[in-house]
């Protein structure tokens, strides 16, 4: 039979922890620390003095509240290879100073703890870290986006203050490419288990080898360390549905060798009848717990995670499938910062980026090009949004941290890499690199072939499901001929391009086993590098940079890249919308785009900057506009002032398809309107008004239900109104801000990359009318009121309780 009989669901009463006492506790570190910028010569030392260190909680970026670090005019003027290599560095890692940061806590161990093993888990220290407690270094990492835990039981202190202390390298301005961030940026925990029986890091592994409507095989392994003498491994797993439904819940008795200490167990095998399929569309997800159980019935450690049941297929003849189904991955590749908050980690944060991006039509998002934190890839699973999960960028010791070889990482790496996310529905593909296959000094000298076999032996060790790659250099192909690709793309599951999709028919017609991906798109060429595809074929591709991001900025005063589709305060530009419309074409849409200026940024050889495009109807009298209407219907109508200027067919060309062009459009006061029309029926409408002065603020926040946890997040967007409560885009009054009650303010941002206000100023100009305030919630519930005034107009008052 396919189901599991009744007689194997065993023990369901049994209890989940001793008496008294938590199987596991796993326990939010992020707290209370003291944080010095700068180097410490002593900072290890637990008795050195922190008279004037600083009060933060984590998540943590210690670069963000740094002043701008601009070229002065000399260097603006110097030519030579020296000054250009410096504004280089600088303009790659967002203007901000490279350094060191050291952080500090106190704590005392709890009585409880005493006989069992305690850890402290750091998800990530940016860029290279140390951690020391009471004075001895108890680990570190030299790449900075993967985490390490340290067994810290037999160095603590039960009579006393106990002092972890970390030291955080931001390392030079050379050893990355954009923006890092530094400091304590992602999550530390402390955990405690039982001492003799435990389950390792990131111990579990889950697969789901069959899967169809009416049933679906779930397969469970896990490693566990066992330190005492016993015959049996006894270890309960349950497993509830979406809806909260026990579907199974037994105990299986795993044969133990008391020569292996720590072993792989095939935990067992569960058949679910009529799984509820995880998908982009309906993201269902099961909870699966797993109990080592001790010889007096109660569990000893634990463990538990969400997963999902489905399916994945890939193929030269459609791409990919998920769950037996053409899915065409629609996607963006961005760094892992979030605008104003730097690199901190915020959940609240990324979560509503994934928000935004699935309301547009994105169903994909390519970590470029480092593991971004766990609660990132826990969203994903949350809302349906499938990830190319993606390790390194170069496999170059510059890029690498930077302060050890990279060929002593990797091995440590993956293993690290592919355990802590391979049980995550939403991870489709993995990735070890991006753009390294031109390095001739990549180590074994042969084009990055070696190294990607060696890492790709060892991840096959911990997962067998999802298929493999690296992201190819755009203009790479074969040392022999440039019209052959890459050596390193035979040895990819996928051969995923940057950019030079048109190599697609040739490369397949010559090799047709290869499968497509590509994996950096251009804004520039948005719609003809979506349409020039066969989507039926490919598995999709990535738009680069479609949030725009601190670093790689293409000269001061702009501090990051400025040509995505969303500004850094995550309002959408009008090409967002032509977006929109290419990936939502059931959805109708228009919208108006005004060009104000040709955007043209080369990198080997791809245009990969943009337009400026604004969408807004105060203009100078008298001038000629040129419109872009973004619609997917089949012809619009543009109006202005209720005349009417045409009607105009949306074209089939790849090139046009979905963006029509209007030249010399007169300006004139009022409004401008398009009207979209299908079948001859009007289907969508966008109309902009000019607008008069600003005579008032207004508050918007974004979250209904803002937990007091001491982590959650609430943005509230501030716009200037005019007498009628129309948006007022020209307005650039500086707004102040006043927070009462158990909230603090973490950032402030107005879309402006040029702008050289602090991004942690009580204080902010508006940008095209607006500018957006970031809370962080205390710990403790009540009333938050946040005020927002401005010269000149009236003030706005918004009351947000935390619960």
């Amino acid at each position: 039979m396919r189901y599991v009989l009744l007689s194997l669901l065993l023990l369901l009463s049994l209890p989940y922890t001793a008496a008294g006492q938590s199987a596991r506790v796993v326990e939010n570190f992020n707290f209370g620390w003291l944080f010095h910028a700068g180097e410490v010569a002593e900072g290890a030392d637990p008795n050195a003095s922190t008279d004037g260190w600083q009060e933060v909680n984590l998540p943590h970026d210690f670069q963000i509240s740094q002043p701008w670090v601009a070229p002065g005019p000399d260097e603006r003027a110097d030519n030579s290879d020296a000054a250009a290599n410096r504004k280089s560095r600088l303009s790659a890692r967002g203007f901000k100073e490279m350094g060191v940061g050291w952080y500090r806590k106190s704590f005392q161990a709890d009585p409880s703890w005493r006989g069992r093993r305690i850890l402290i888990d750091f998800e990530g220290i940016m860029l290279v870290g140390d951690a020391y407690l009471n004075g001895q270094r108890i680990g570190g990492t030299d790449y900075g986006y993967l985490g390490f835990e340290a067994d810290i039981t037999h160095l603590l202190r039960w009579d006393g203050e106990n002092v972890v202390a970390v030291r955080a390298d931001t390392r030079h301005a050379n050893n990355s490419r954009w923006y890092t961030g530094g400091g304590l940026y992602r999550d530390v925990h402390l955990i405690v288990t039982d001492a003799k029986q435990y389950f390792t890091r990131h111990a579990l592994q889950v697969t789901t080898p069959e899967v169809a409507a009416d049933s679906a095989l779930v397969v469970v392994r896990a490693e566990m360390a066992c330190y005492q003498s016993v015959r049996r491994l006894p270890v309960r797993v349950r497993l509830t549905a979406p809806d909260g439904r026990l579907v199974y819940n037994a105990v299986r008795e795993l044969p133990y060798s008391r020569g292996q200490k720590v072993n792989e167990y095939a935990v067992d095998s569960i058949w679910v009848e009529h799984p509820q399929l995880w998908g982009c569309d309906h993201p269902s997800l099961y909870r699966l717990e797993l109990a080592i159980v001790g010889a007096d019935g109660t569990a000893v450690d634990e463990i538990s995670q969400q997963i999902g049941i489905r399916k994945i297929e890939y193929a030269p003849e459609f791409g990919f499938k998920l769950n037996g189904e053409k899915v065409l991955l629609r996607g963006i590749a961005n760094h892992h910062t979030l605008g104003a908050l730097g690199a901190a980690a915020y959940e609240r944060a990324m979560e509503k980026r994934i928000q935004l991006l699935k309301a547009f039509g994105f169903n994909h998002i390519r970590t470029s090009h480092n593991p971004y934190s766990r609660a990132f890839l826990d969203l994903c699973d949350r809302y349906g949004m499938l990830v190319v999960d993606e390790l390194y960028d170069k496999w170059l010791s510059q890029y690498a941290g930077g302060r050890v070889e990279w060929t002593q990482l990797w091995q440590h790496d993956v293993p690290e890499f592919i355990r802590r996310d391979r049980n995550h529905p939403s991870v489709v593909m993995w990735s070890l690199g991006n753009e390294l296959q031109t390095y001739w000094s990549l180590p074994y000298a042969d084009w990055g072939v070696t190294p990607y076999n060696l890492q790709k032996t060892l991840l096959r060790r911990y997962d067998q499901e999802r298929p493999i790659t690296v992201a190819m250099h755009p203009r790479g192909r074969s040392l022999e001929t440039d019209s052959l690709p890459a050596p390193l793309v035979h040895h990819t599951d996928i051969a995923a391009y940057n950019y030079r999709y048109m190599y697609f028919p040739g490369d397949g017609r010559r090799f047709p086993h290869l499968i497509f991906y590509q994996s950096e798109a251009s804004h520039a060429m948005m719609g003809q590098n979506f349409f020039e595809m066969d989507l039926g074929r490919v598995v999709g591709l990535a738009y680069w940079g479609m949030i725009d991001y601190l670093g790689e900025s293409n000269g001061w005063p702009a501090k990051g890249w400025d040509h995505g589709i969303f500004d850094i305060a995550l309002t959408p530009k009008p090409t967002a919308y032509f977006l929109r419309s290419i990936f939502k074409p059931e959805e109708p849409i228009v919208r108006i785009g005004i060009k104000e200026s040709d955007g043209t940024l080369m990198w080997n050889g791809v245009n990969v900057g943009t337009d400026g495009i604004t969408s807004h109807w105060n203009r100078r009298e008298g001038s000629l506009l040129t419109l872009y209407t973004y619609t997917n219907a089949d012809e619009v109508e543009l109006r202005i002032n209720g005349k009417t200027l045409g009607r105009k067919a949306n074209s089939p060309l790849p090139k046009e398809r979905n963006r029509i062009r209007w030249d010399k459009i007169p300006y004139a006061a009022g409004y401008v309107e398009a009207i979209a029309y299908k079948d001859g029926k009007p289907i969508a409408r966008h109309r902009l008004e000019t607008t008069t002065a600003a005579t008032r603020l207004s508050a918007e926040a974004d979250n209904r239900h803002w937990r007091a946890d001491g982590m959650d997040l609430q943005h509230i967007r501030i716009e200037a109104h005019d007498r009628k409560g129309r948006l007022c885009p020209t307005a650039t009054h500086l707004v102040h801000f006043e927070v009462e009650g158990p909230a603090e303010i973490v950032g402030v941002v107005n879309g402006d990359i040029r702008s050289n206000e602090s991004f942690t100023d009580p204080h902010r100009s508006l940008y095209q009318g607006t500018c957006t305030v970031i809370l962080r919630s205390h710990r403790e519930a009540g009333k938050v009121v946040l005020k927002a005034t401005a010269d000149g107009i009236k003030p706005v008052e918004i009351l947000l309780p935390t619960e």
